[in-house]
């Protein structure tokens, strides 16, 4: 179907929205269930405790390991600043990789079909938009790795975004001029030494926006490598992938700016 009519479709189904409480700090997060075309998914809305109406939204998206700890503590971050943050779920409920063979397979399911990404985005848009808190107006995405390529695909895909911001994300693409359908500001904040994105798919980057004349900011970080913002990573560089406090903290200070730049 193309992109209107499954927008239209999804409205229909968020109607079934099933929530489940938990609590987390300043912030209160609820698991979703949403589904189409016989597939059910699993996300979480994280907003602040004293929820109002009219919250400017931020969508997430997970790294390779699908929703985690990880996605939650990141969530929680944006919720305490103020905003309506819904976590997607691309893989659907109980894909949850135990390794990174597992997450690999996923992963790679959806970066070789990017259709198919573009569509679990958008269907996790919609149900971010659905929610009650939701200012429609005022809509971001950011992601982390898999969800940083997953992000700025979004973006691709012409979904009406203020803030597109992409953590240690792949900024490959397979239709290099879908970068015309790029609204809003885009943000890819990347480890300098990281060995998974080459130098050949950040000058073909850089060549997809400055050709589509995208409003856009590459910051590299040196000294960080992959998962920069993910403790979980280790402190081992050689490995490709570590936390880099001082890369995590700037990093996320540039969201933060560019999120009350165009949100609030």
């Amino acid at each position: 179907m193309n992109r209107s009519t499954f927008l239209t479709s999804v409205t229909g189904l968020v109607a079934g929205l099933v929530f489940s409480s938990l609590s987390f700090a300043a912030v209160t997060t609820k698991t979703i269930e949403y589904s189409d075309n016989g597939k059910t998914f699993e996300g979480l809305l994280v907003t602040p405790q004293k929820t109002t109406r009219n919250l400017p939204v931020i969508l997430m998206v997970h790294n390779w390991m699908g929703v985690t700890d990880e996605t939650k503590k990141q969530a929680s971050r944006y919720a305490e600043l103020g905003y309506a943050v819904f976590a997607a779920d691309i893989y659907g409920k109980g894909i949850r990789p135990q390794n990174t063979t597992g997450a690999n397979t996923q992963a790679t399911l959806y970066k070789s079909d990017r259709a198919l990404f573009r569509e679990h985005l958008n269907l996790a848009l919609a149900t971010a938009l659905a929610q009650p808190q939701a200012n429609k107006n005022k809509v971001a995405v950011l992601g982390y790795c898999f969800g940083g390529t997953g992000a700025i695909e979004l973006a691709r895909s012409g979904a009406d975004l203020k803030a597109i911001i992409s953590f240690h994300g792949g900024l490959d693409s397979l239709t290099p001029a879908d970068g015309k359908n790029i609204k809003g500001k885009l943000l890819a904040l990347h480890g300098a030494d990281d060995p998974f994105v080459s130098a050949t798919d950040i000058a073909a980057f850089e060549e997809e926006m400055t050709s589509n004349k995208v409003n856009y900011q590459l910051i590299k970080y040196p000294g960080a490598v992959h998962s920069f913002t993910d403790v979980g990573a280790g402190n081992d560089n050689s490995k490709g992938a570590a936390y880099n406090e001082s890369a995590d903290l700037k990093s996320f200070a540039e969201a933060k700016k560019l999120l009350a730049a165009t949100l609030k």
